[in-house]
């Protein structure tokens, strides 16, 4: 009796092992590898589950045709050989075809699943595992195929293609790549990267991606390549990729979202052309103002003269320029605005330059202003300084007053501050009641670097003094404002508030050498409800950025600060004053302790905001990180998740969205993994992304709170019908999944592999 409870023991010891490699070893990636059991069992040991080595995926976009390639290498780290299934959840709404895995060069042979029959595999994992991690996939197609042998200690590399035809809605198309896996992380992945080769028969225009900051390079007008790369990480969201094309001189896209009975959100993408005739540049005025005091010795006098001669070597036949060198006091290259064609004395005049002296920041800037005459040419000016201002007039407002009284109307100014003694409040007020922009060069920087890859950006304007009108359309809360002027090859993302839906003319305006110019955008439409949900997170940030920095430069208003806390848990978004979102202590769901944080950061906000050191840079880079933000952020911390339109807090172990209020609101009680709970599901497929958060969830779908909850006393009856029936969330798109067209396999394999173990458990506990 005693051997055959050991043999039975050492069997169920062994598959709730394996089960629970089911959960934990999908290395955070698409692909998901479920173990079996080894024949004959062995002992048990604590080892790791399965990890992912590399992550790396390749697509290729012709016109709207994806070819995508995924390369991933599975490691055993278990001291035996393992056999298991390969799950693939296939891309939202793709219509996939020619889809084929290699496993160590070997094609495999497998079969698709509908979104029915994945679904029912991945809902009898989570009712054995009580982890709802896998609803996120339900809804979708999946692909399944064997895979054996995993040895011990051993590696798998899996390789899939696949190709599908990418919609097009509203003159955007969107490609999307599953790699929100992160609930199935069992160590971050060493290698993970993104590589989008895009080819189109018209020019592109918007490209962008709300997910991921990529890097974006362009080869001419129809040719782009997109990249994302991050080392030892867990990705946590899937890969979205938006792009248009259109022959016009500047390509306007709209998306939009809004729930019911609420103002939507609208992001507005304008996107010039790569390169523009000499005759579409708009010609400009650029004044360099070079701090050359005693602390810009060595290094930074070199690595900022190079900054002057890149911007030199860049400028425009019908430029004109000038340089100011400041210390105690100030030295010209010229008297006037000089020709661009004279850049080659100029480059003498950087030569011979030194540093000595003190800082005298006020002299420098009102003669620079002064250099600058009237007119509808865009007038640059670039203020480069290491220091505070130490000789003439020093004090900050003072200096302030004086640049806005003698600034033109078109002047544009860009401050620099190089290492972290500098003055941010002059730096960030002077630029952005200027139209312009500041950036901070930081010890570990190069000043060349910096400043050469920011001229880059604004040395070809093309439309200057920016201006949208949007029709008869109830707009509101834009952000960025004022707007900035637009420039070859740059992309102008703009975040906004709209009343009510439908179709709408979008008017672009602006000045090209001193004419008005326009274009007009007919047809565009604001959605009456759905639609990208990422949009209100991403406005959200860009807000709660211009608010802190309204207050570091301004100081405490109460108004703000509430604006802030209210933005902050809604929307989940963490800054250095928003910590109270993961302190359990905190009552922010309430409105009672929103108002008790807000009186603390009210109070924290009445001491004067530090000006200068590496704490007052940092706070600068951070708010204007927010202000310009062209991703929502996601959570770096555990006690947060976001779900497309949806923030969650954990409170007490349960994940809580955060518009439920515990005083105000009642819930519909669902106990996890009842039949209730799979039959809402079933009504409800793109609910599985808001469920798969947790067993313990209070989440707002479609006008109700669901709670559900492991404990006794949530129902195991069927939700209302009417509930039931309700129209689905919100989702990012409305694009519909059409079946996939791949040809199954002539032998399918086995519906669950779960489902076995769960009846030979259950025998050999008779």
């Amino acid at each position: 009796m005693s051997t055959l409870w050991q043999y039975r023991s050492a069997r169920i010891a062994l598959l709730v092992l394996v089960l629970f490699l089911a959960t934990v070893s999908v290395a955070r990636a698409d692909g998901i590898i479920i173990p079996r059991p080894p024949v004959p069992p062995r002992p048990l040991e604590p080892v790791a589950s399965l990890a992912i080595r590399y992550h790396r995926v390749t697509v290729t976009i012709e016109g709207q045709i994806a070819t995508t390639e995924v390369d991933q290498v599975f490691v055993n780290e278990l001291p035996y050989e393992l056999e298991g299934t390969y799950m693939f959840p296939l891309p939202d709404g793709a219509a996939i075809s020619d889809f084929a895995m290699f496993v160590d060069d070997r094609k495999v042979e497998g079969r698709l699943l509908d979104q029915d029959e994945a679904r029912r595999i991945y809902e009898e994992i989570v009712r054995e595992q009580k982890d709802p991690a896998l609803l996120q996939y339900v809804g979708r197609n999946a692909f399944q195929a064997r895979i054996y042998p995993i040895p011990a200690h051993g590696e798998k590399r899996v390789v899939i293609r696949y190709s599908e035809v990418l919609r097009a809605e509203a003159g955007l198309v969107r490609y999307l790549y599953p790699l929100d896996t992160e609930r199935f992380s069992s160590k971050p992945i060493a290698d993970v990267s993104i590589h989008v080769d895009i080819r189109t028969p018209q020019p592109l225009k918007a490209l962008y991606s709300p997910s991921h900051a990529v890097a974006v390079e362009r080869d001419g007008e129809r040719h782009a390549v997109v990249s994302f790369e991050e080392h030892n990480t867990k990705p946590d969201r899937d890969f979205e990729l938006y792009y248009s094309t259109a022959n016009d001189d500047v390509g306007v896209s709209l998306l939009s979202y809004k729930e019911a009975n609420e103002d939507g959100f609208f992001l507005l993408l304008v996107s010039p052309k790569v390169a523009a005739a000499d005759a579409e540049i708009v010609a400009k005025d650029v004044v360099i103002v070079l701090d050359t005091s005693g602390s810009m010795r060595g290094a930074k006098m070199q690595q900022a003269k190079d900054a002057l001669y890149y911007i030199l070597d860049h400028l425009h036949d019908e430029d004109r320029f000038n340089i100011v060198a400041f210390s105690s006091g100030t030295r010209r290259y010229a008297a006037t605005l000089r020709p661009a064609d004279e850049r080659d004395e100029a480059r003498s005049f950087v030569r011979e330059l030194e540093a000595a002296g003190g800082t005298n920041i006020n002299r420098a800037l009102l003669e620079a202003l002064n250099l600058l005459p009237g007119g509808e040419r865009p007038q640059i000016i670039l203020f480069l300084t290491d220091g505070l201002a130490t000789e003439g007039v020093v004090a900050t407002q003072e200096i302030l007053d004086n640049v806005r009284e003698a600034a033109p109307r078109a002047v544009r100014l860009f401050a620099f501050g190089v290492g972290d003694e500098v003055n941010t409040i002059l730096l960030d007020t002077i630029a952005q009641e200027h139209r312009g922009a500041s950036a901070y060069v930081r010890p570990s920087q190069s000043i060349a670097e910096v400043v050469s890859a920011f001229y880059a950006k604004v040395g070809t304007p093309l439309l200057a003094d920016v201006s949208l009108d949007f029709g008869g359309a109830l707009v509101e809360d834009i952000y960025p404002y004022p707007l900035p002027d637009l420039f070859a090859g740059s992309q102008l993302i703009v975040a906004g508030r709209y009343r009510k839906g439908g179709t709408i003319t979008v008017t672009l305006r602006g000045q090209v050498n001193g004419k008005a110019k326009t274009y007009t955008y007919p047809g565009l439409t604001l959605a009456e409800r759905g639609g990208a949900a990422f949009i209100a997170r991403l406005w959200a940030t860009r807000k709660i950025g211009h608010l802190l920095n309204e207050i570091r430069l301004r100081g405490e208003d109460r108004e703000l600060v509430d604006e802030i806390v209210s933005l902050s848990v809604r929307y989940g978004i963490m800054t250095p004053y928003t910590a109270f979102l993961v302190d359990e202590n905190e009552d922010v769901l309430t409105q009672a302790g929103r108002e008790q944080v807000a009186n603390r950061m009210s109070e924290a906000a009445q001491q004067p905001a530090p000006a200068y050191g590496s704490k007052a840079v940092e706070s600068s880079v951070g708010q204007r990180t927010l202000r310009e933000s062209d991703v929502a952020p996601t959570a770096q911390v555990t006690e947060i998740k976001h779900v497309r339109n949806i923030s969650f807090i954990l409170r007490d172990g349960v994940w809580v969205d955060t518009r439920y209020d515990p005083h105000k609101a009642t819930t519909i009680k669902v106990r996890f993994g009842s039949d209730a709970y799979f039959a809402l599901l079933a009504a409800h497929p793109d609910w599985g992304a808001y469920l798969s958060v947790g067993p313990r969830v209070i989440a707002l779908l479609d006008g109700v709170f669901y709670e559900i909850s492991e404990a006794e006393g949530a129902t195991d009856a069927p939700v209302p019908t009417a509930t039931v029936a309700a129209t689905t969330a919100p989702v990012a798109t409305a694009t519909p999944r059409p079946s996939p067209t791949v040809t199954p396999a002539a032998t399918p394999l086995e519906p669950s592999i779960l489902t076995r173990l769960v009846h030979w458990l259950r025998g050999l506990l008779k």
